[in-house]
């Protein structure tokens, strides 16, 4: 296993942990969520990492990191609804949510790692705050598509966005603990 697999599969590991303690929380209440909604969520906590990044102020004590993980986090619960479009439950089991997730994230790793390989690993060299300005780029073309009730001509789908921001946010929370653990 590579160093970015595996700092990917930590930063993977943290983000479901939160979102398995959540759903013990409130459930699957988010399957209610139409898919604009979810994206107009995703699309919020983007917005709200570039007013920090450009501002360096925030009023509510958190910071971008738990921005970041939310991005993931709404990401997957999108892939998940794409996936169960046609599924009525209100309430997903927990263990099936867990696979749910994994099942996911094991498809948008296996994208990252061949992007990776094909890119040569240029998102080490990126900064924060482009791979920010990514994320919003994807969450706008992804408006687009579900504007145009996702029907596309030459582009891929919702699905490639989410899975695309999911990796972004993921190099970034590797580049933010990086530099978190070398000061």
């Amino acid at each position: 296993m590579s160093q970015t697999e595996r700092q990917y599969r930590h930063v993977i590991s943290l983000c479901k942990e939160l979102f398995l303690k959540k759903n013990r929380d409130y459930g699957t209440a988010w399957r209610i969520l139409r898919l604009p909604s979810l994206t107009d969520q995703i699309y919020i906590k983007a917005q709200r990492i570039r007013q920090l990044q450009e501002t360096g102020v925030s009023r509510v004590g958190e910071g971008i990191v738990p921005e970041f993980v939310g991005i993931i986090n709404y990401c997957v619960m999108a892939l998940i609804q794409l996936q169960l479009a046609d599924d009525s439950r209100m309430e997903i089991p927990t263990e099936e949510l867990s696979t749910l997730y994994d099942r996911h994230i094991e498809e948008t790793i296996g994208l990252l790692l061949n992007k990776n390989h094909d890119y040569g690993e240029a998102w080490r060299e990126m900064r924060v705050s482009s791979m920010t300005d990514i994320i919003l780029m994807k969450l706008l073309r992804t408006k687009q598509i579900e504007d145009n009730e996702g029907k596309t001509l030459v582009s891929e789908g919702v699905d490639a966005n989410y899975q695309d921001m999911i990796n972004y946010s993921v190099f970034c929370l590797i580049q933010l603990g990086q530099a978190q653990a070398e000061q």
